[in-house]
């Protein structure tokens, strides 16, 4: 199956992409490089542009007529920069996606698989959720993803395609090979702020110790981005089975199931680098949540998935992504 990745240069798009290949896929990636690295393309069919871009989205598509399915990985993701520049993240997200998704009708690509988010969620208790949980976004960011779920449900049920939705919770670590991994030296998520603070010397701040979590700190489902990826590929390959004409849109959670509060992330890196973090306690940031994590029980009986790889997997991993980062710099 030839399958087109947008945003296929950055994190969890080229790690779908290596994950799809090995499952014995052709990969088409199409990303603009402003997140991505050239690098995560190569071995694969790059495509440099915007997914707005009307004529490079047609060449594209008249050059790969027998692309199957569409990974929708491209997007803006930094919570507090949405909440600076909510307008740039709805054109980015949601205003380049319909121009996206209209080329695709157009092309008759009736498969789509949406990189969406556990933000949707009301995240106000640090509980567990399943797809049928009440949404309350936080953020602009998360509000992009809920905005184009609804659009996709919408353009599923006129019939212009099918489409899972796929809601990530926390991705962490790198391609236990070591072939892509974070491309931003200093990440903005938790445990990116956590190992940029250790190696520069610096205090790390825990920003919001009263959420209603048990130990006050907030609180994450971190999950492997390479089980993240495999989930990708039991999507694709099991499109057809969870979709249908008569049922064409389906949301389905990808998470470990284990909520882990700021605090024990900081205990799980103290143990896997045997060091000491220095931690500071300051206040809430704008668009932050307690957080939730997945009941994803839904992922395991339609997709065949399941959560296979540790936090200290993901912590591990993460490091070594880093050092192999900072010695090609």
């Amino acid at each position: 199956m030839k399958v087109l990745i947008t945003g296929g240069a950055g994190y969890i798009g080229s790690t779908v992409g290596t994950a799809c290949i090995e499952a014995g896929h052709d990969v088409v990636v199409l990303d603009d490089l402003s997140t991505g690295l050239r690098s995560f393309g190569e071995g694969r069919q790059l495509y440099v542009g915007d997914i707005a871009d009307g004529l490079l989205l047609d060449r594209l598509l008249d050059e790969h007529p027998d692309i199957a399915a569409v990974v929708h990985c491209a997007a803006r993701i930094v919570v507090p920069d949405s909440v600076a520049d909510p307008l740039g993240y709805y054109d980015a997200n949601v205003g380049k996606s319909i121009i996206l998704l209209k080329r695709l009708r157009k092309a008759g690509i009736g498969r789509v698989v949406f990189s969406s988010s556990a933000s949707v969620y009301a995240g106000e208790s640090g509980d567990g959720v399943d797809e049928s949980a009440a949404l309350a976004p936080a953020s602009p960011y998360a509000t992009t993803k809920a905005m184009v779920e609804q659009i996709l449900e919408d353009a599923a049920a006129a019939g212009d395609f099918r489409a899972i939705a796929l809601r990530y919770f926390n991705p962490i670590g790198a391609d236990p090979h070591l072939r892509s991994g974070l491309q931003n030296p200093t990440p903005s998520h938790a445990l990116g702020r956590i190992m940029t603070a250790h190696a520069r010397g610096e205090t790390f701040a825990i920003t919001g110790t009263d959420w209603q979590t048990r130990d006050g700190s907030g609180l994450r489902d971190y999950i492997h981005v390479w089980d993240l990826a495999l989930a990708h590929v039991a999507a694709v390959e099991k499109f057809d089975d969870v979709v249908s004409a008569d049922d064409p849109y389906r949301v389905i959670n990808l998470g470990t199931g284990d909520g882990v509060t700021v605090r024990e992330l900081i205990a799980a890196f103290e143990r896997v680098t045997g060091s000491t973090l220095q931690v500071a306690e300051t206040g809430r940031r704008p668009g932050d949540q307690a957080g939730a994590f997945a009941i994803a029980g839904l992922a395991e009986r339609l997709l065949g998935w399941r959560a296979e790889r540790s936090l200290d997997d993901g912590v591990r991993d993460a490091l070594a992504w880093a050092d192999k980062l900072a010695g090609s710099a």
